[in-house]
């Protein structure tokens, strides 16, 4: 039996359901998020949890370790450090990575959109680099209009900026629905790759699972800022109909 063949074709991102999708990953820099993450890799486990509401030394705090891993530490570390660890959960640059046209695959079920990933403002230099190198793949469900993950692969090793050879890379993020506003979060991230430079390899692989994930706005105020955007954007749709 021979299968059906996928449809493919472009479209913007402006409309329909990738815009419908990508208003879902704009969350309001005053929403934040308390959660609990595990961080693994093949040594070892860490378990943070983070809550912006505590004061900031108690905000991101080490729950359990297990096994020896001085790269996960190091992961751990970085994140925590950051002046807005939940800001992890929102993919809220993803619109301008996309630009403004990709490439759909219809599969039925599911939508798999290949793109170039455009930099962004929160794109470092070297990210900047290393992404334009990437093939980039978002699986997007078309009838609720929201994407289910990211994937960056290598396709072939390449040389780095400043020498030595980037061999593989592999980043995913898988995407969920918080129950009150819809929105979509990051719920896992994943990460391998290697390098190698004159006498030395460097590898770093661990996944991030995000669990007890609860979301807020920072004041009342902004709630309900939120809420009548959200009205006025239902009562220009179906105008608009």
């Amino acid at each position: 039996m021979i299968a059906p063949l996928a449809l493919m074709f472009p479209l913007m991102t402006v409309t329909g359901p990738v815009d419908d999708a990508l208003q879902a990953t704009e969350a309001p820099p005053t929403l934040r998020a308390a959660f609990t993450v595990e961080m693994t890799s093949s040594r070892a486990q860490r378990v943070y949890a983070f809550d912006p509401r505590l004061p900031p030394i108690e905000r991101w705090q080490l729950m359990s370790a297990s096994g020896e891993d001085s790269a996960l530490d190091d992961a751990g570390a970085a994140w925590g450090a950051e002046i807005a660890p939940d800001g992890r959960l929102f993919p809220d640059d993803l619109r301008a990575s996309l630009g403004q046209m990709v490439e759909v695959e219809d599969l039925g079920a599911a939508w798999r959109i290949n793109f170039d990933h455009v930099p962004s403002a929160n794109d470092s230099e070297l990210d900047a680099w290393a992404l334009s190198r990437l093939q980039a793949e978002a699986w997007l469900e078309p009838l609720q209009g929201v994407f289910l993950r990211l994937d960056y692969s290598l396709p072939k090793p390449v040389r780095g900026p400043q020498g030595g050879r980037l061999t593989r890379f592999e980043q995913s993020y898988l995407l969920e629905q918080e129950p009150v506003w819809g929105l979509s979060y990051v719920s896992r991230y994943s990460l391998s790759f290697e390098a190698k430079a004159a006498f030395r390899t460097v590898r770093r692989e661990y996944n991030a699972v995000i669990t007890d994930a609860s979301f807020f706005f920072a004041s009342r105020d902004a709630e309900q800022q939120f809420v009548d955007g959200q009205q006025a954007e239902a009562g220009i749709a179906l105008v608009s109909k």
